[in-house]
């Protein structure tokens, strides 16, 4: 039976092939599984490699396309062949990898039908470093001493001035050996021009060449907010007397409410928060900052440790996606009792037009802690696979908000997976493709420089779902 599902979806394949191509003359490959759900596979005859894992190169869904993240990897003999042997004085590692990267997205973003300039919304970068160190990261040290440069140089090539509002971000380790650069996207292909939005008087201009924000109709996408300004203002004299990651929330947020200010829209029309924190012990400080700022209706929130920040001494950064304050797009604040609470002042996930953005999925249970089965007993310390038991455990909450929603688990399309050792990937990777029978979401994988917030966990999600009404 297996060999005949096999057979029919390949049929299916083909038969697309040949419509995209009288359409477009390109070699992009589209299958439709779900409805209002295309899967994009560029092909080799776009130059774009096909990922070794189970995951799908980029995944349309109604108006929106979600860019699996990129490495410079050709998925066969580890770094791309044209990366490994190219002349290292001609241009520098980083910059090697951008260019590989950053033309194969361009060259996917096409193959669905958007263009890299026109219709992507959101940027991504995620950079390989070794520092800080765990023990930096305990005292607040979250510089990954990583010069972007080489990396800008190349994006401003390919990506039309400015660029997308964007996160750049340092982690521990990419899936193929040698990477040292991963990048994702999103588009959004609904019609609408672009506004870029400057950072208003008083708000400190981005770095990086990037917008700090863009509207899109009734979306608006905010860049990676950090407290820069004010370190480099008051340096350490404030440490005694107040919470340096509770000052630095305050101050982000202030920032980012201007920025949504200048776009017609506020903090209260958050839909979607990512957080980027140090050490997991930033946690409590940031959300107290949280409770305060959203005392109702807070938008959904990812919030990851561990992640090196472009500035030293910053110990958060907040990037926003909301809704303009006249949007006609309707929002829903999604809460069943069938999966766990929420670690603090976040709802489990929140519906917004057609996407349903989910807060951190980890394996906890509603106080909090790692449930029951979860880690190898410390008798037994062969037996058992946790990396499958927390995705399997992650997947039956998952599949219970996405219900209550009106959605379901197959209508996941995006998915950035962060890990605190490799080790656990393989597990959990094949557990996490079991519940998709036809093509994965667009993924990403990161591996972190530590522990999660939840001591034992081993792997958080931070997913979108199409979920149209």
């Amino acid at each position: 039976m297996a060999t005949k599902r096999k057979t029919r979806k390949s049929a299916v394949k083909k038969k697309t092939v040949k419509k995209t191509n009288a359409r477009s003359n390109r070699s992009a490959l589209k299958t439709k599984n779900k409805p209002g759900i295309e899967a994009i596979w560029p092909g080799l005859g776009a130059g774009v490699p096909k990922p070794l894992m189970p995951y799908s190169p980029a995944i349309r869904a109604g108006d929106w396309v979600f860019i699996a993240g990129q490495i410079a990897s050709d998925f066969k003999t580890g770094l791309a062949p044209e990366v490994l042997n190219a002349n290292s004085y001609a241009g520098n590692e980083l910059s090697l990898q951008a260019s590989f990267v950053l033309t194969n997205l361009a060259n996917t973003i096409k193959a669905s039908g958007c263009n890299i300039n026109k219709d992507m919304v959101r940027m991504w970068q995620w950079l390989v470093s070794e520092d800080p160190t765990e023990e930096a990261f305990e005292w607040g040290d979250n510089w990954p001493a990583v010069s972007l440069k080489p990396y800008l140089n190349v994006r401003d090539e390919i990506v039309k001035s400015p660029a997308p509002p964007s996160s750049y971000l340092g982690v521990r380790e990419l899936l193929c050996f040698g990477t040292i650069l991963e990048v994702d996207m999103i588009c959004l292909d609904d019609g609408n021009k672009p506004q870029v939005i400057k950072a208003p008087k008083g708000v400190t201009p981005a770095e990086g060449g990037h917008a700090a924000g863009l509207k899109r109709g009734d979306w608006v996408f905010l860049e990676s907010v950090n407290a820069a300004d004010l370190i480099e203002e008051e340096g350490d004299s404030n440490q005694w007397y107040e919470d340096p990651v509770e000052v630095q929330t305050e101050h982000v947020l202030d920032k980012l409410e201007a920025l949504a200010k200048a776009a017609g829209s506020s903090l209260d029309c958050a839909v979607k928060a990512d957080v980027s924190i140090g050490h997991p012990e930033d946690f409590a400080a940031m959300d107290r900052v949280w409770k305060k700022r959203f005392p109702k209706s807070p938008p959904a929130r990812v919030v990851i440790p561990y992640l090196g920040m472009g500035v030293r001494g910053s110990r958060v950064e907040v990037a926003l996606t909301l809704l303009t304050k006249n949007s006609k797009i309707k929002t829903k604040t999604i809460n069943t009792s069938k999966a766990p609470t929420q670690l603090g002042h976040e709802p489990q996930a929140v519906k917004a037009g057609d996407l349903l953005f989910f807060s951190t999925q980890m394996a906890f249970d509603s106080d909090g802690n790692l449930p029951d089965g979860m880690v190898r007993h410390p008798s037994f310390p062969w037996y058992g696979s946790p990396g499958q038991a927390q995705m399997r455990y992650m997947m039956k909450n998952i599949g219970a908000i996405c219900e209550a929603a009106g959605t379901s688990v197959e209508n996941i399309c995006r998915r950035v997976c962060f890990h605190d050792d490799f080790q656990w990937f393989a597990e959990s990777i094949e557990e996490w493709a079991s519940y998709f029978p036809e093509d994965k979401p667009a993924s990403t994988t990161i591996r972190l420089g530590g522990p999660l917030v939840v001591p034992g966990a081993n792997t958080l999600l931070d997913l979108i779902a199409y979920a149209p009404d």
